[in-house]
């Protein structure tokens, strides 16, 4: 059985199957902030959902980073190094991309065991 969290008319915050949580992208709530503090925003958001699903970020298992401008990339690996569970850094991708709203400076989509 596949349970949705947060069903919106085009997209669930979350979809847990088989064990495997799947985040949709996290944004930051407080876009006025800079690189640093908009992913510690995010890395937060990634913390709930991951709690709500019975899981942590220990048990990630691959993570997408999209950053609106590569070269603020330092400033989020400082807020990530900061976050991410000792000796259980997941596989992770960073991309420059367009994001939807051109204040956010960085998205980030990570699927992890439950």
């Amino acid at each position: 059985m596949i349970q949705r969290f947060q069903i919106g008319k085009r997209f669930s915050e979350m979809a847990v199957y088989q064990g495997v949580a799947y985040l949709a992208g996290q944004v930051p709530e407080d876009d006025s902030q800079d690189m640093y503090g908009q992913t510690k925003q995010v890395l937060a958001e990634i913390d709930k959902w991951l709690a709500q699903a019975g899981s942590d970020k220990s048990r990630i298992l691959m993570a997408q980073v999209y950053v609106a401008n590569i070269s603020e990339l330092p400033e989020l690996n400082r807020a990530w190094d900061e976050w991410v569970a000792d000796n259980h850094a997941p596989p992770r991708a960073a991309i420059e991309a367009r994001l939807a709203n051109p204040n956010w400076k960085v998205e980030i989509v990570v699927t992890a065991a439950v």
